[in-house]
Formats: C-alpha cells, structure tokens, sequence
C-alpha cells in the first residue's frame, strides 16, 4: 500500500511562474513591409508575450502552454 505521506516528485520541482512562462513563449503577428514595386508583403514576425498578457499557463515538463487573456493558445512544442 502506497504512503499517503510521500511527496509527489513532480510536485517538489520547481514552480514555474506566469514571467517565465511568458519568457518561453512567442507570438506570430503579420508585419507588412513594402515591396520593390511599392506593393505590401506579408512578413511573420515573432514576439515576445509579456507576464501580464498571461491568464493561465502550464509546464508538461518538455513544454508549456499559455493561454493569454485575449484567448490565444501558444506553446514552445514547436521551436
């Protein structure tokens, strides 16, 4: 029978917070640039997520996923 009383190692590791969470995570937005002949292109840019844009977030370990107060999903899965 297992003891009530041990320690869940995943939960003695090191929280994180929203700050460092917001740290591994970037957002795509679309940057539009001129052209050679004076026509707009569409360039992806990635920014950084700020600690206060953050309204919850979680560490699986190999990744964490953050979900900001405007309802975007982001995660680090992909880089």
């Amino acid at each position: 029978m297992s003891d009530p009383n041990a320690k869940d190692p995943a939960a003695e590791a090191k929280q994180m917070t929203a700050a460092e969470a917001a740290k591994r995570v970037k957002r795509t937005v679309v940057e539009y640039v001129d052209g050679k002949d004076g026509a707009k292109i569409h360039r992806p840019k990635k920014v950084a997520v700020e600690a206060s844009e953050v309204l919850s977030f979680r560490d699986y370990g190999t990744y964490v996923v953050v979900v900001t107060k405007d309802g975007q999903k982001l995660t680090d899965a992909g880089e």
